[in-house]
């Protein structure tokens, strides 16, 4: 892809950062990233991406629900749909016409290559439909849901819509009466429901609702909201286990993208229904991420424990949601310290990021995925 920012980077190069407010220098950040992913990441002739960087030695596909074996040339869905994330916020940040031709012609046209319209709900699959049939995952196909309903809430674009009601049918038929209710993890292995599934489809369902004002939306973000609630919550913090086997055995294992997906669905309950009990939830849940996701070190500094940084991107969706309404600056302030420290000091000549914030431990290989979430964050703190 040609260094459309090249232009851009030009400006930056000339004006100090100084010159610019602290808005405009995270947004500079983004389109700085975002140039380097396309440029390491990109594979010619298609409108794939490659998992890492450097390309690693090819591997056999794991996700595969056939017997079909294959070589593992481009990303998996999931890191791949980071990029639909990453672009979305940039162009919700800078209302540049470009990301909405890149969204269009790169990652939409890449993204189709994952659509398995054989099975039935049509659904988006782990890997690309000409290397077999593999897994589809409901939690992949709700962030990329997600991103359909929010380009559309921006653009009214129906096409947009369109494709967010399509996944939207494909998840619902992922829940039935087992366990009282709940979103499957994965299609092909229904042995448990996840945090993972849950929680982000009440935050996809709510958005349908906001975006459409069909009543039917509502009512489900709201049942998987308390259904996620009664099911996974950890009382003693208010915080979300990773899941719930049909034996009824939980996985306390705590990731922050589960607790920030409730937190951001509190919030959106709230904004609905006006019912101060969804604010409380939401503050309850805010408060315990940041004692519990964040390492808070005797010299006042502050870091993320999770080194999955797009886990931690997603939480950030969620506490964004909460300063909208509330206005209270330290959780957001905190996001902006970490990523201030990653920029400086965790970036490295080819301009990719390492999961390690501080900088102190360097990856071998740099995860499309992670590049995504930087990306997406400095560009959604580029608006507050």
């Amino acid at each position: 892809m040609k260094n459309y920012l090249y232009l851009f980077l030009l400006i930056g190069f000339i004006y100090p950062s100084a010159a610019f407010s602290k808005n405009e220098v995270f947004i500079k950040r983004a389109q700085q990233t975002l140039d380097s992913l396309y440029k390491y990441y990109e594979v010619s002739h298609t409108y794939l991406l490659s998992e890492n960087y450097p390309i690693q030695k090819l591997n056999n596909i794991t996700y595969l629900a056939s017997q079909t074996q294959s070589n593992n040339s481009f990303s998996y869905l999931w890191p791949f749909s980071g990029t639909f994330s990453a672009v979305n916020s940039l162009y919700f940040a800078t209302d540049d016409k470009r990301y909405i031709h890149l969204l269009n012609n790169s990652v939409l046209k890449g993204l189709d290559q994952y659509l398995d319209k054989t099975r039935k709900p049509t659904a988006y699959a782990s890997y690309i439909r000409k290397a077999g049939k593999s897994d589809r995952f409901y939690d992949d196909n709700i962030w990329i849901g997600i991103d359909f309903t929010d380009i559309y809430s921006k653009t009214k674009n129906k096409k947009y819509l369109s494709n967010a009601k399509m996944i939207w049918n494909f998840i619902e038929s992922g829940i039935d009466n087992k366990l009282d209710g709940g979103v499957y993890w994965c299609e092909q292995k229904k042995n448990s429901k996840n945090t993972c599934s849950n929680a982000p489809a009440s935050v996809f369902a709510l958005k349908l609702f906001l975006a459409t004002s069909d009543s039917s939306y509502f009512a489900k973000g709201k049942e998987l909201y308390e259904w996620t609630k009664s099911h996974l919550r950890d009382q003693s913090d208010d915080l979300y286990y990773d899941n719930i086997s049909l034996n009824r055995h939980i996985d306390k294992t705590k990731y922050p993208y589960n607790s920030g997906q409730m937190l951001q669905a509190a919030v959106l309950l709230y904004r609905i229904t006006n019912n101060s009990y969804y604010l409380y939830d939401a503050q309850k849940i805010a408060k315990s991420c940041f004692n519990y996701f964040f390492l808070h070190k005797d010299n006042c500094e502050i870091v993320l424990k999770e080194e999955n940084i797009w886990f931690s991107a997603v939480m950030l969706r969620g506490f964004i949601e909460l300063y909208n309404i509330d206005h209270q600056p330290q959780y957001i302030e905190t996001f902006r310290q970490i990523l201030d420290t990653a920029w400086n000091k965790a970036r490295d000549t080819n301009g990719l990021l390492n999961r390690d914030c501080t900088g102190k431990i360097k990856d071998k290989t740099k995860w499309l995925l992670t590049q995504a979430a930087y990306i997406e964050m400095y560009a959604r703190l580029g608006t507050l």
